[in-house]
């Protein structure tokens, strides 16, 4: 860790302010925003997809609203 990066001493601070009964959820909010930030390239994302495609691992556009509304 970082601890000289005055940005972590910030945040470390605030954490030190947090009521302890809320620490579960928010550790649960930073580790759903470390994993949304740390998306693989578009390139990367796009090359899979179209191998997938031209191996026909596909679903019918129905199953895949079907999952969306579920």
């Amino acid at each position: 860790m970082n601890t000289k990066n005055p940005t972590y001493t910030l945040v470390i601070e605030e954490l030190e302010q947090f009521p302890v009964q809320y620490l579960p959820s928010l550790l649960k909010m930073v580790q759903a925003f470390r994993e949304g930030v740390a998306l693989a390239p578009v390139e990367d994302t796009l090359r899979q997809g179209w191998q997938e495609a031209l191996s026909g691992q596909t679903l019918p556009i129905n199953e895949l609203w079907d999952e969306e509304d579920a």
